[in-house]
């Protein structure tokens, strides 16, 4: 291999991906669950991933059950809130909601953590028939699921002899 994948990175930085990370919503009972869980999925222990809620909330089951659509079992999470967090050492906050938002930003207020917010739908809020109610579950999954692996893994610039690309 030349030093080519060298001059891409120097022309384009790669982000530095965070350590520990919190994932935080108001309840803490199936936005920040599935975003803790596909961290874990993809990451597994390379980053270090949690998730707390503004309130203790219940697990919601259609979030249980969208998950293990797709092979991931969150159906033994208990939900936590910011005060039971253990340890604050996060060097990321990922809020899903503007009321989580609100209190990551006022529990950092001392802590060197940077917040990121992540305007995510309450798929609870959808009413209709099971499907329809499914559906809202599924599309939170997947939107979720892509933003995590998309923002912890981000691709690397393209190779400097791909058409378009200057050469080095």
């Amino acid at each position: 291999m030349t030093g080519d994948t060298a001059g891409a990175s120097a022309r384009q930085p790669a982000r530095r991906r965070p350590q520990a990370v919190l994932f935080a919503c108001s309840e803490n009972s199936l936005r920040s669950p599935i975003a803790e869980a596909f961290g874990r999925h993809y990451f597994g222990r390379s980053v270090y991933f949690a998730s707390a809620g503004v309130r203790k909330g219940e697990l919601n089951p259609f979030a249980v059950a969208v998950m293990e659509e797709v092979g991931i079992d969150i159906a033994d999470f208990r939900p936590h809130t910011f005060e039971d967090l253990e340890d604050a050492s996060f060097d990321l906050i990922i809020t899903l909601s503007p009321e989580a938002h609100h209190k990551a930003l006022e529990f950092t207020r001392t802590l060197a953590a940077d917040v990121v917010y992540w305007p995510t739908l309450d798929p609870s809020v959808v009413e209709g028939s099971r499907e329809r109610m499914l559906d809202a579950y599924r599309s939170v999954r997947d939107t979720l699921g892509e933003r995590v692996k998309a923002f912890f893994n981000p691709r690397p610039p393209p190779p400097a002899d791909e058409p378009g690309q200057p050469s080095p």
